[in-house]
């Protein structure tokens, strides 16, 4: 099953919880957390792992640093700060808010990490009714120091397309990276969205889902997008994607029958209400 409806995977502290083995793949995962007064306290195990406050503010400690998250109050007011905690490593949690931890599997123990909100890299992508903004706080480019993980923030204004034209990360070339890929929603006052997964020479699947907050949506393979902001609802997902690589990538290829669409994008005007909250 590609799409997981909120509370699906709720287990013990988290309100969602997409392991590996869940998703039946070998790298990727995601966890989010709703604090309130009790800390949370957690090992790395095997995989390396960010701390992303979606609202609400949080202190990380792990032997020998503290790092302090100011966070933001949603995912529409501008990128966070955040934190990267490697494998093997010992975590406390203590704060208010909805806080996230993409992860994945790793083999390499690099040095813990936290990066200031003014540092994260903000992208307007697209044009007219494709116009959307992309955090670029754990991509390739922007942050090196990861061995597998990769995750950017992409928010789309009401009415507008994201992750368009359709695109797929499964077939290893010089110009494609094979990941697996989770997209985590949030809408704007308690909307809906749509994300769109279709097949491709990897196999077949064939999704369309209607998401608001908390929803998951898995790709392991196939072409996936648009990703569809209803009129009347800003949508927000945060992408997490890993792969077998040595190198870190987010390379990708359209669907041919579409990648025309990038062309007509000269041709347009960018979307004024972009971008989202600060952006330095």
């Amino acid at each position: 099953m590609t799409y997981l409806p909120y509370g699906k995977t709720a287990s013990g502290p988290w309100s969602v919880e997409i392991t590996p083995s869940l998703a039946g793949w070998t790298y990727s995962g995601l966890r989010i957390a709703d604090l309130t007064d009790a800390p949370l306290s957690f090992d790395t195990g095997g995989e390396e792992l960010l701390v992303l406050p979606l609202a609400g503010s949080c202190t990380v400690t792990i032997p020998g640093e503290t790092f302090v998250l100011s966070g933001r109050p949603s995912v529409f007011d501008g990128p966070s700060d955040f934190a990267y905690i490697p494998i093997s490593t010992q975590v406390t949690i203590e704060g208010a808010g909805r806080i996230a931890f993409p992860s994945a599997r790793a083999t390499r123990a690099l040095p813990p990490r936290y990066v200031a909100a003014a540092e994260v890299a903000v992208e307007i992508r697209g044009a007219g009714q494709a116009t959307r903004q992309v955090n670029n706080f754990c991509s390739p480019d922007a942050y090196q120091d990861c061995d597998k993980l990769m995750a950017v923030e992409v928010l789309t204004p009401s009415g507008n397309w994201s992750s368009y034209p359709p695109h797929k990360h499964d077939t290893p070339n010089e110009g494609e990276a094979v990941l697996e890929e989770i997209y985590y929603f949030e809408v704007a006052d308690q909307g809906i969205g749509y994300q769109r997964v279709y097949s491709s020479e990897r196999g077949h699947i064939d999704t369309l889902a209607e998401v608001s907050s908390g929803d998951v949506v898995l790709v392991p393979y196939g072409y996936h997008g648009p990703s569809m902001a209803a009129p009347g609802y800003d949508l927000y997902y945060l992408n997490v994607l890993a792969g077998p690589a040595e190198q870190r990538s987010m390379a990708f290829c359209d669907d041919p029958r579409h990648t025309w669409i990038r062309s007509s994008w000269d041709a347009q005007p960018l979307d004024p209400r972009l971008p989202f909250g600060r952006t330095s």
